[in-house]
């Protein structure tokens, strides 16, 4: 395992706005307040969500679409920078009106009503390819 230690002192709740993208207004968000490196839980709801699972022997991203009404029983990640600008590499576990669950990285999701809470950090986090995974991930 590596890692390395990260202060964090700036603290933030955050309602996101109806109607807009749950991700991106999370980049956009990082963006407007210098964030190069945060931890955000959420929770709330979505009017429809992309959702991709990564297949670990293909070593590719699969899409899932779910066009419906979802709870955000839970949303967890992390900002860092790719590329330059801000990443925010979002989990989320999404329940459906008969209580079942659908789950995976959320690449986007129309918001009905969300909220966060974000710890940002003093450093910064950049990603870089990984080799064995092919994914990009904290050189630590």
């Amino acid at each position: 395992m590596d890692y390395r230690e990260v202060e964090g002192t700036r603290e933030f709740v955050a309602r996101l706005a109806h109607g807009e993208d749950w991700r991106a207004q999370i980049e956009d968000f990082a963006r407007a307040e210098g964030i190069d490196a945060a931890f955000f839980v959420g929770l709330g709801a979505v009017q429809d969500a992309d959702l991709l699972y990564y297949d670990q022997t293909d070593q590719e991203y699969y899409p899932m679409e779910f066009d419906e009404p979802l709870e955000v029983a839970a949303c967890i990640g992390n900002v860092s920078l790719l590329d330059g600008e801000p990443f925010a590499h979002t989990h989320a576990v999404l329940s459906r009106a008969d209580g079942s669950t659908v789950a995976g990285h959320l690449d986007a999701g129309t918001v009905f009503a969300g909220e966060l809470y974000v710890r940002a950090f003093e450093q910064s986090l950049e990603r870089a390819h990984d080799e064995p995974t092919d994914l990009d991930l904290w050189p630590l």
